[in-house]
């Protein structure tokens, strides 16, 4: 019920400014599809013969894909937004081992009846290619995750807020399910005597993007993502996912991305991943 009046009160406010704001209301264009997408390749090679301060072969790759396909007529405007991700890496005789795994496709519609505040729809679907699997110190690996297994669905809609082109936030009650087939850690209630595949809660969804031109050559993004479940909110999942880009010439560039995910029911602890790369990117569209 708070979360209801909030919303009304939230669109009152966006009712008042859109009406306040009637004659500067820009009457957007039919600019139908606009597209962009980038790949972008990092590789590391080390071989050693006859070297006798020691070291380790090595071998490591990384492909990216991302992109954006936007529409916009009139006061609508919708969003598409993935990115893709996969690599591996070779020590020794370690054999082969995954270091990079991403699904992570956004859509968002918003509705432009004001000039900062406006409503919005979204769904979102995070997942991976491949089977993740975690090594002890005797090296022996236990499968952890996979394709679809889990997979976080969420679905949401409320107020999205751009006060200035380079920040833009939306809050919203959101739904999400966990898919999962044989992990089911990421989705089973332990109140319960049976094991639960799926997951489906209520709750609130922040999501903050920041894209920053620091430097004429240097990029900062940066995003921010809150999932609240309304019932268990001590509970609350948020993940974080910061990028520098720094654009050497037209085709290398150096990558530095930091992300952080705090999932209280799948670890106590706060996951971070660093990532440092000089990469070739290539603007595919």
């Amino acid at each position: 019920m708070k979360i209801m009046k909030i919303l009304l009160f939230l669109f009152a406010i966006n009712f008042v400014l859109a009406q306040e704001s009637k004659p500067v209301l820009p009457a957007l264009a039919d600019t139908s599809w606009k597209h962009t997408m980038i790949l972008s390749a990092n590789i590391t090679q080390i071989s050693f013969t006859d070297w006798s301060q020691g070291g380790e072969n090595a071998l490591a790759y990384a492909l990216f894909l991302e992109g954006k396909s936007a529409y916009t007529k009139y006061a609508i405007e919708w969003v598409n937004e993935y990115k893709f991700g996969y690599g591996q890496a070779r020590l020794g005789t370690l054999g082969t081992r995954k270091t990079d795994d991403m699904i992570d496709l956004g859509s968002v519609v918003t509705y432009k009846v004001g000039t900062i505040i406006n409503p919005y729809a979204s769904v979102s679907l995070k997942t991976q290619f491949t089977e993740g699997v975690m090594y002890n110190a005797a090296g022996h690996d236990t499968s952890v995750s996979n394709f679809f297994d889990p997979a976080y669905i969420i679905q949401s809609a409320g107020i999205a807020y751009q006060p200035v082109s380079e920040v833009k936030t939306r809050l919203g009650v959101a739904m999400r399910e966990i898919v999962t087939k044989t992990h089911t850690v990421y989705s089973d209630d332990p109140t319960t005597t049976q094991v639960e595949k799926t997951k489906v809660e209520g709750g609130m969804e922040s999501v903050t993007e920041v894209v920053w031109t620091v430097m004429e050559n240097v990029v900062l993004h940066a995003k921010f993502e809150l999932f609240a479940p309304v019932k268990h909110f001590s509970q609350t999942t948020i993940r974080s996912d910061n990028s520098l880009s720094a654009k050497v010439n037209k085709f290398l560039s150096m990558n530095f991305n930091i992300q952080l995910i705090n999932d209280p029911p799948v670890q106590a602890r706060t996951q971070v991943k660093e990532t440092l790369a000089l990469g070739i990117n290539f603007t595919l569209l």
